[in-house]
Order: structure tokens, then C-alpha cells, then sequence
């Protein structure tokens, strides 16, 4: 739908900094909007983040990036709160095992003092192991920072992004920004259908941020995009470690973290990898067994048998760029430092935020909030902000008599949808009513899909409808999603060997074809014919599922 509209200041980008950019926008008297170019928030670099909210000691002395990390921090546990949003201090060690990490952690100490990092502690390997003995011996040093926490990354961003629009602010999906123009004191945007017209403009576009500015300016900043993979271990391996842990490796190259998540998780990474200039999420095979290869050696006891999920991250490393001829070359070295540009007047452009940039994503967001009210001449407050949002209902986070109320008031919150993560039907409308139009939006509102899935559910509900039970069924197919998977199935229902089949490791997930391919194979074996009943199930994602009884002619 075409739209015209004439705003104070508008934010360009649905991420971390732009949802929060966009609250703070709300705060005061200005009329706002929020322009993301897909369909939803959160779907760009944001998506792909580690949860840890930092102190501030691995950042330069003096530096704002390091002032704001450190206020940020301290402030962490009252934003969440505000926004309804889960939060842990954790703590965090920093372990080495060898000269050259005791020097890195003794220099990031002195810096965590410098930058007034509360509560850092020095500790001897056996004082560390003491805290952490899961991990391997050898640890010479450690650096015990208290005040690291863990959040969900995702549940923050769609809190800010709902606290803006409950705020007042406008906003613009499906609407990438194709031309951005200055005219006298506006700025005149093009997104997708819509013109709008402000005074002010914040440009968070991540990876596409560089370009966003370029529409009017001369490059001097681009963003060339890195990567990383992240392994996921079930519950089970929540345990193997209390702290986040950064582990230095000896012999150089970047160590491995260990985040205890908010759900009981255990995330692994990230293995730092150049990004050919592109953005690319695929994992790698390198960056799994770099991973592995530092997991046996930081935590040798962990069961990497419980991994459930792996996924790729992109990093927007920022450059300085010169020019050569015609072209614009990027300079020896990326910016360590949050690049904030301000290249026009009424203009901002956030490029290359990475680390601290969950820490400090809604500093910065006031920071600029308040840059643009001071431009636009407009400092005062509106008196009808809320910061608040309340949080959405969580059937399992609830003692039994409130669960059972809110169950009552909606039963949908009764119907489980999703068993491995116990999310209820409740939980994925109230998803779909606060702005999830995709699965993936979905399943990152409420976790659907994010814990283990047997399709042991599955096949509980399909034998409920069908009124037959386990002794009824000849066979037993499953989607070839995963070798580890299919066992636990057939263990948790004490499925004999015989009564079912695996060809995974032939032909690997061949996806919606998989269940074909076991049939025939079965068929050509003489293990299924006429008159056999085979119990065929699919799974994916936490919500998709499907299974039927089949009778064979």
C-alpha cells in the first residue's frame, strides 16, 4: 500500500539498534517511524547472536565504546526488567593455559580497573577449577568477572520493537530504502511503497549500512561481512559449566566461548572466519570441527552427542575506505571502535556495531535519540511514554495454580504444541498478534523448535487418532533428519532393531523425500508388503509435524 507521510525522525533497520533507536525515539515528543526492508524485525545480523551481555573490561580505556559497555552493564537488569525480558548474571572466567594467555589475562584486568569494571577477581588455576571443574586441568590463570550476564537476544530486540509501537511509533515492513535525498532541513526517503518525509534520520541497517549512506554521501566507512559458527547443546549439557567461559588457547588464534543460555542450553563459539565479502549463514564443516577440536580440549568431559542445532552468524566488520581510481579500497585493519557517522546534518549512521553491540544496543539507541531531539529542536519529554511492556505469557515458567488460571481464562494455553520446548498454542497466537507472520518469526518469539525433536509426539498423537497401539505397527519409518534422533525415538518407545530402519548415512536428509526413499528400500528388502502396517512420521521445527498409519494393499 502507497504511503506519504511527514514524521520528526525516522529509523532505517529492524535490528537490536534500530528497534531500541526507535523506542527511544518514543520518549519524546517526536512523531517516529521504524522502516525494515523484510518482513519482519529481527531478521538481518541480529539474528545471530551469543547472549552475553559484557562488563566492559575487554574494552579499550578511554574509549566511549568502553564507557558505554560499562554503564550499560550496571543499567542491564532494570531494562529487562522493564521490557519483560529474561536476564542472569552468570558471571564469567577468563582461563588461560600458558604464558601468553596469564600476559592477555593480567592486560585485560588492568583494563577492566581502568574502565571501573566492578568486582574483577585474579585467580589461580586451582582457585579457577575450584569454581569450574569441568574444565580441563592446566588453567595457569584466570579472570573472574562477576558482573557478565546472559539474555535472549531475540526476545529483546521484538520487546523493544513492541514498546516503540505501543509508544506511538510508526511502522514500515517489506520496505527497502532505495533512495535517501536531502532537501533543505528534510530528508525525503523512498521505502518500498511508502515516501516519507523527516527531519531526522537514524540509518541501523547493518550490513547494508554502508550503502544506505552512500545514497547521498561519498563512501568512508563500508562493511566488509565476517562470519561464525555456533553449536547448540541440549539441556542435558547446561550443567558441564555455571560461568561463561572464554578460553585463550596457548598457541594463538581466537579460544573457544562457552554461554550457559537462559533456556539451560549450552552454546559453542563462535569460530571466527574471514566472510569472502559476503553474507553468508551456511555452517561450515571447518568451523564445526574447530569447534569440536576446542571443546574436547577447554571441557574434554562434554557430550557433544547432545548438539541439536548448529547455525552460521555474520559479523559487519567496519573499514575505512580511500579511494583508487574509480574504485573505493578498503584500508589495512577494521575499526575496533563503534562507528557512529554523522555525514550530513540530520543524518546518522550506526556501521559495523559488533561486540559490545547486544551489551549496548539501547545506550546507543538513547544516545542517538537524544542527538536527533537536540537537532531537531524538539528536547522535550512526552509525558505519555511507557518503558514498560509486560511480558508475554509463559505457560512454563508459572507455578501450577497460576498456570492453571491462565489456562482457564484461555485454554489455548493448555494445548501443547511444541513438547520439547513445552510451548502452548497460546504462546504462538499471542506470537502471530504481536507481529510473527513466518515460522521462523514464530518459533524466535516463543522457542518452538529450538529444543530436541524425536517425533516422539508425533507418533503418540497419530496412534491416539487411529486407536491402535505400539504392538499394531509392522514398521516404523521416520524422516532421516538425524541418525541420533531416529535411536532416541525408537529407545523411548522401545521400538525392536527390526521394526525399523535407518538410511541416513547413505544418502543424508534428502528432506521431504526421505520417507520415500526408507519405503522402497524396505519394499526391495521383502520387510514391508501386503497387508503391513507402517507408522510413518515426519518432523521439523517444533511446529511442523505429520504422521499417518499406513496399511499396505
Amino acid at each position: 500500500m502507497f504511503t506519504e507521510a511527514r514524521l520528526d525522525a525516522v529509523v532505517l533497520g529492524g535490528g537490536l539498534l534500530g528497534c531500541f533507536a526507535a523506542r527511544h525515539l518514543t520518549s519524546y515528543r517526536l512523531r517516529c517511524g521504524l522502516v525494515e526492508a523484510r518482513e519482519d524485525v529481527c531478521t538481518g545480523i541480529s539474528r545471530g547472536n551469543s547472549a552475553i551481555i559484557y562488563t566492559g573490561y575487554d574494552n579499550k580505556p578511554n574509549t566511549r565504546k568502553a564507557r558505554l559497555c560499562v554503564q550499560a552493564n550496571r543499567d542491564f537488569p532494570r531494562l529487562c526488567a522493564q521490557l519483560g525480558v529474561p536476564f542472569a548474571r552468570r558471571g564469567s572466567l577468563l582461563v588461560s593455559y600458558g604464558p601468553r594467555g596469564d600476559e592477555v589475562v593480567r592486560r585485560k584486568y588492568g583494563q577492566g580497573l581502568e574502565n571501573g569494571v566492578e568486582g574483577l577477581e585474579l585467580l589461580t588455576g586451582a582457585q579457577a577449577m575450584a569454581l569450574e571443574p569441568g574444565l580441563a586441568e592446566g588453567i595457569s590463570s584466570a579472570l573472574l568477572a562477576p558482573g557478565t550476564g546472559v539474555t535472549d537476544p531475540w526476545a529483546l530486540c521484538f520487546a523493544a520493537y513492541e514498546n516503540a509501537r505501543a509508544n506511538g511509533c510508526q511502522v514500515y515492513l517489506h520496505a527497502p530504502v532505495t533512495a535517501l535525498i536531502q532537501e533543505g532541513r528534510d530528508w525525503i526517503i523512498t521505502a518500498g511503497p511508502h515516501t516519507l518525509r523527516a527531519g531526522a534520520v537514524i540509518n541501523c541497517c547493518g550490513l547494508e549500512a554502508h550503502r544506505i549512506q552512500e545514497l547521498c554521501t561519498a563512501p568512508t566507512v563500508r562493511v566488509i561481512p565476517g562470519r561464525a559458527d555456533y553449536l547448540v547443546l541440549d539441556q542435558p549439557a547446561g550443567p558441564y559449566v555455571r560461568h561463561v567461559i572464554f578460553a585463550e588457547p596457548e598457541e594463538g588464534g581466537k579460544g573457544l566461548t562457552l554461554v550457559p543460555t537462559m533456556e539451560g542450553k549450552l552454546l559453542l563459539g563462535p569460530s571466527e572466519q574471514a566472510g569472502g565479502g559476503r553474507p553468508d549463514r551456511a555452517v561450515t564443516p571447518e568451523g564445526l570441527e574447530f569447534l569440536r577440536r576446542m571443546a574436547a580440549r577447554v571441557v574434554p568431559s562434554l557430550d557433544l552427542g547432545q548438539s541439536i542445532r548448529a547455525f552460521g552468524a555474520v559479523r559487519p566488520n567496519p573499514y575505512y575506505v580511500r579511494r583508487e581510481g574509480e574504485a573505493w579500497v578498503p584500508e589495512e585493519g577494521s575499526i575496533h571502535s563503534f562507528f557512529i557517522g554523522n555525514p550530513c546534518p540530520g543524518l546518522w549512521s550506526l556501521i559495523g556495531i559488533k561486540t559490545p553491540g547486544l551489551t549496548c544496543a539501547s545506550a546507543l539507541g538513547a544516545m542517538l535519540a537524544r542527538q536527533a531531539a537536540a537537532y531537531l529542536g524538539k528536547e522535550a519529554l512526552n509525558p505519555n511514554f511507557d518503558p514498560c511492556r509486560p511480558p508475554p505469557p509463559r505457560p512454563r515458567e508459572l507455578d501450577a495454580p497460576a498456570r492453571r488460571a491462565l489456562v482457564q481464562a484461555d485454554p489455548a494455553y493448555g494445548r501443547v504444541i511444541c513438547r520439547c520446548e513445552d510451548v502452548t498454542e497460546g504462546e504462538i497466537l499471542h506470537a502471530i498478534r504481536q507481529g510473527a507472520v513466518t515460522l521462523d518469526g514464530v518459533k524466535r518469539r516463543v522457542g518452538a523448535g529450538l529444543g530436541r525433536c524425536q517425533g516422539g509426539w508425533c507418533m503418540d498423537r497419530v496412534l491416539e487418532q487411529t486407536g491402535k497401539t505400539m504392538d499394531d505397527v509392522d514398521f516404523f519409518v521416520f524422516h532421516q533428519a538425524n541418525a541420533r534422533i531416529i535411536d532416541l525415538a525408537a529407545k523411548k518407545y522401545h521400538i525392536p532393531p527390526e521394526k525399523y530402519y535407518k538410511n541416513i548415512q547413505k544418502y543424508g536428509n534428502t528432506s521431504a523425500a526421505s520417507i520415500p526413499l526408507v519405503i522402497s528400500e524396505l519394499h526391495d528388502l521383502g520387510k514391508v508388503g501386503p497387508g503391513s502396517r507402517v507408522l510413518v512420521v515426519g518432523f521439523g521445527g517444533g511446529l511442523t509435524w505429520g504422521g499417518a498409519l499406513v496399511e499396505f494393499a
